[in-house]
């Protein structure tokens, strides 16, 4: 067991220092699990090395996350927010108003990911692959996963769209096949599966005259 020294007097802590420092602290230990995470499987990674990576002792991170799972599942929750599934839905709502355009936006975000030097697979398709989708990690994951498929029914819904809910089946299956790609190495995957879904807008009864010409937007193809 562990004998950890009583620390010094020192000056008075306000709550508001306090909770300056407990932040960062936290925020290093969450930038320290994306970097580790998206080099290397989430089981190859060890709470020592998060923690020598972060820079913080071991009662803070226990202070912050119980467990590792506890860390993994807020670090999915970062991405949601900050990389993934809210950052693609306030884009596509940034950049139009109409929501069969933002279905192909979707595809314009994924292009400028991809793109991206040291571009790296969803954290959501990555966790699910490994952990499985019986996993509490993999069931976070595919719940994630759900609302960007959610996002595309409802836009689908809004455009008229004959049966919205196949549509978004089918378009989010080309969000992911395009992301494999990317990983694969064809940093081109999103321009060709936005063209795939300009021809699944048509199948189901959408108008793309106005569309098709904007299906290297936003793209270097």
């Amino acid at each position: 067991m562990e004998h950890l020294q009583r620390p010094l007097p020192g000056p008075v802590t306000t709550p508001t220092q306090h909770s300056v420092s407990s932040a960062g602290a936290r925020d290093r230990i969450l930038g320290a699990a994306y970097e580790l995470f998206a080099q290397r499987a989430i089981r190859d990674v060890g709470i020592a090395e998060l923690i020598a990576r972060a820079g913080v002792a071991k009662a803070t991170f226990y202070g912050h996350f119980a467990s590792k799972d506890e860390l993994v599942l807020a670090f999915l929750e970062h991405c949601h927010q900050e990389l993934t599934v809210e950052a693609i839905i306030a884009e596509c709502n940034r950049r139009s108003d109409d929501p069969a355009a933002k279905l192909l936006i979707i595809f314009d975000v994924l292009d400028g990911w991809f793109r991206q030097d040291g571009f790296q697979a969803c954290a959501f398709v990555s966790t699910m692959l490994e952990m499985g989708p019986d996993h509490p990690l993999g069931q976070a994951s595919v719940g994630y996963l759900a609302e960007v498929r959610a996002f595309m029914r409802t836009l689908a819904q809004e455009a008229g769209l004959d049966q919205p809910d196949v549509f978004a089946r089918s378009c989010h299956i080309l969000t992911k096949g395009s992301i494999i790609s990317a990983v694969e190495g064809d940093r081109e995957a999103a321009v060709f599966a936005k063209r795939m879904a300009v021809c699944l807008i048509k199948g189901h009864g959408g108008d793309v005259g106005a569309l098709a010409g904007s299906v290297f937007a936003g793209s270097k193809a």
